[in-house]
């Protein structure tokens, strides 16, 4: 997919892949911030925390936002 990010200077070429993988039976997420969250006990699991996450970083975008007015 090309296409230009809020948060990139310029567009360039993004590849989806699945962010959710089983290790020894638990999963886990991994963020575009680099880093791993879990162990969940299923992947419902995992997929629900996905979503509560990725609402976190979008209220603490807004927060910040209204901060650095």
């Amino acid at each position: 997919m090309f296409g230009q990010r809020t948060s990139d200077s310029v567009a360039s070429t993004h590849y989806r892949s699945d962010r959710i993988s089983a290790v020894n039976g638990q999963y886990f997420f991994s963020t575009r911030e680099g880093t791993l969250e879990g162990p969940f006990f299923t992947r419902f699991d995992a997929e629900r925390e996905v979503e509560q996450y990725i609402n976190r970083m979008r209220q603490a975008a807004g927060l910040f936002a209204r901060v650095a007015r």
